[in-house]
């Protein structure tokens, strides 16, 4: 129905008409504004503006409802809405482009993690993380309504869970690239997590097994009932391999000859093949494994007949039991690393042992050795003061 809109109009007469599921009162003019009343909802209704897009198409788009604005505001904005539109802006396209963002959930799933898994070594580390906290905390919630308060929020509250600093900047600097990528395939504007600091506490601890530690720790992995546990914690302390390396290694990459296993590029951090040679401890675990011809990896958890993805819940019973609880698996690779270093082993050496890329991360062993070349030049020292005459 063509009407004059008038205020009084709206106050007192928007009513549908019986037998009527709803009503368009437009507005005289050709403006284009209308008012739909719904039978449900007599006495108010809702502000339209009828146009026609880029292709010819009659578009609807809702201005706001009779109760919420002045019959002059809706007029204002319907005049302000057809400029934009003549100017090629399209009021429904935006519309559904911002229906059309995913949840933060669906974008992982969808598009992060097929994208990563192929591309990322820890693709499986951020999963992980997704899937204890971030899914949780932003899964429900469209990319475009993420805010940085609340990334900030999140980062502070898992520090206050207990987490450490560096944990915790896992966790944000995983929201920051995967929210990156959403901007570079233009599901985003904007990286919200762009700016939140990290806490960037050192975390290079140098915590070394000493004799009476290791006693205490070996006893407990050569008693403790999960066998296979205890196999991969001794195998990291016999190689200094890193934990991921030692869960993805695989039976093709030993070679029992020459003592040697080869850690492939897809599994090393330094993204360079490397050779760890087997020492008696090693080959020691290798023979204790009944897994080799039966499956590809070297360690399989027998309630799954796959390869293990993470030990740290039975690792902490292990060192618990050590009387270890601060002990970590990393600082099992620093002690072997130790072991090296005071046994005049050179840095070079230790370096491609452990796979370090960069010489200056090798470099933290140094004092050790140093330790041992003193020790090597008091052996002289002795040698002169017993020769001294009384």
């Amino acid at each position: 129905m063509i009407i004059k809109l008038t205020a009084d109009f709206l106050a007192n007469q928007l009513q549908c008409p019986d037998g009527q599921r709803r009503i368009e009162y437009v507005d005289k003019g050709g403006t284009g504004l209308y008012v739909e009343v719904r039978a449900t909802s007599e006495g108010q209704g809702s502000f339209y503006l009828r146009y026609k897009d880029a292709n010819g198409k009659t578009c609807h788009q809702k201005i706001g409802r009779t109760t919420e604005i002045t019959l002059d505001d809706a007029r204002q904005r319907a005049k302000t809405l057809k400029a934009q539109i003549t100017l090629g802006a399209d009021p429904q396209a935006e519309r559904k482009a911002k229906r059309a963002v995913p949840t933060y959930s669906a974008f992982m799933e969808e598009y992060y993690f097929p994208y990563v898994r192929p591309r990322k070594r820890t693709a499986q580390k951020d999963e992980e993380l997704f899937r204890l906290r971030l899914r949780r905390a932003f899964g429900d919630q469209k990319l475009n309504q993420i805010t940085r308060h609340q990334i900030q929020a999140f980062h502070t509250a898992v520090r206050a869970e207990g987490l450490s600093p560096a944990s915790c900047d896992h966790y944000l600097k995983l929201l920051r690239h995967s929210l990156n990528l959403a901007v570079d395939w233009g599901m985003l504007d904007r990286n919200p997590a762009a700016g939140v600091k990290q806490f960037n506490e050192d975390n290079k601890i140098e915590r070394y097994l000493n004799e009476e530690e290791l006693k205490r720790l070996l006893k407990v992995l050569h008693t403790n009932k999960n066998r296979t546990v205890c196999q991969i914690v001794l195998f990291l302390l016999a190689t200094g391999a890193r934990l991921n390396e030692a869960l993805s290694a695989r039976w093709e990459n030993v070679d029992r000859e020459r003592r040697v296993w080869r850690i492939p590029i897809a599994d090393s951090k330094s993204r360079h093949m490397r050779s760890v040679p087997l020492g008696d401890s090693a080959i020691a675990v290798l023979d204790q494994l009944d897994t080799a011809g039966k499956y590809e990896h070297l360690f399989i958890n027998r309630k799954t007949g796959k390869p293990y993805t993470t030990i740290y819940k039975t690792w902490e019973s292990i060192r618990a039991e050590a009387g270890l609880p601060r002990l970590r698996l990393h600082d099992l690779r620093h002690s072997a690393a130790s072991y090296m270093a005071q046994a005049g082993v050179s840095l070079y050496v230790i370096q491609q042992v452990l796979g370090h890329s960069n010489p200056s991360v090798t470099q933290r062993y140094a004092h050790l050795s140093a330790e041992t070349l003193l020790d090597a030049a008091n052996c002289t020292s002795d040698v002169i003061r017993g020769a001294m005459p009384e």
